[in-house]
């Protein structure tokens, strides 16, 4: 298996998995997102606001992660105000249980350090919620949270 960095050119891909995470995740594919998606990915890749971590076996996606940046005014709680929101972790069906999510994970918290972020956040699925939790998200009114 190979991690790396998404590229602008893998758009197309990253929206195809990141729809495929949400019917997984039990949303109902009711409207069409393809042009949002398309729009998010280029605009965040391009301004590095947001960062795609992929991993490739036989050069096919299997799974993915991201973080994206965000700045918030500072807090007693974290001074530089700076905050990383983790989202589109998703690994296909049969590849999970192999620990490529803690992996991504792990690649997501150091992308944080290196940026200055002091705290990550997301929104768990019941099926990540353990992952999270494993790699020590605590549980926050609505949001998971991890002090980096």
């Amino acid at each position: 298996m190979i991690y790396r960095k998404a590229n602008i050119s893998e758009i197309k891909q990253l929206s195809e998995l990141r729809k495929k995470q949400l019917v997984d995740e039990g949303i109902e594919p009711n409207i069409d997102i393809d042009e949002e998606l398309k729009n998010f990915f280029y605009n965040k890749l391009n301004d590095g606001s947001l960062i795609q971590w992929v991993v490739e076996e036989n050069d096919e996606i299997i799974a993915t992660a991201a973080i994206v940046f965000y700045e918030f005014p500072p807090t007693y709680t974290n001074k530089t105000g700076k905050k990383g929101y983790v989202t589109n972790v998703y690994t296909k069906g049969n590849y999970r249980g192999r620990g490529i999510a803690t992996t991504l994970l792990d690649k997501l918290a150091e992308e944080a350090k290196i940026a200055g972020v002091t705290k990550l956040w997301l929104g768990a699925s019941k099926l990540g919620r353990p992952v999270y939790k494993k790699f020590g998200f605590k549980e926050n009114d609505s949001w998971l949270e991890l002090n980096l």
